[in-house]
């Protein structure tokens, strides 16, 4: 399904900037605020599946439940037109994967990122919250060095 351009709800769709196995995620403009944000949609072919929608509703309820700079925020979670979408904010930057492949890490950059980490995984297990899937491509490295650690489709909570 052809997303750019479309509007969903008081989002309007620009780009797609990433897809994994639980979503394609597009870049997109808030209306209603005018910021930019990253909406997280469930491929359609996988929007008729309960375990699937589970684990998509169980992801923004994770994320959203933790409010950490080293963790990801979620605005929303919400079905219109037929997409099951998650608006979060928008994380400009590279994965931790990138950087590793693109520019290597120096030991103080390394030291700076695991210490991060660590503290937004101490939130979200204080929580209750497990990531399940930490990676270094679930990981955001922002221009200004913040981590954010994204992704909580594989979460469980204690």
């Amino acid at each position: 399904m052809q997303m750019k351009g479309r509007i969903i709800s008081h989002y309007e769709v620009e780009q797609e900037i990433a897809r994994g196995g639980m979503g394609v995620v597009y870049r997109a403009r808030d209306l209603s605020l005018n910021r930019w944000v990253a909406l997280k949609a469930l491929p359609v072919f996988t929007s008729s599946d309960p375990i699937a929608r589970l684990r998509f509703e169980r992801e923004a309820q994770a994320a959203s439940a933790l409010n950490h700079p080293n963790i990801v925020t979620v605005y929303e979670i919400e079905t219109v037109d037929g997409v099951d979408y998650i608006a979060m904010e928008l994380v400009q930057g590279q994965t931790l994967w990138q950087c590793m492949l693109t520019s290597g890490l120096s030991l103080s950059s390394t030291l700076n990122y695991a210490t991060q980490i660590a503290s937004g995984l101490a939130a979200a297990h204080a929580a209750g919250i497990v990531h399940r899937d930490i990676k270094p491509a679930n990981i955001m490295i922002t221009r200004t060095g913040l981590v954010k650690i994204l992704d909580f489709g594989r979460v469980l909570f204690r």
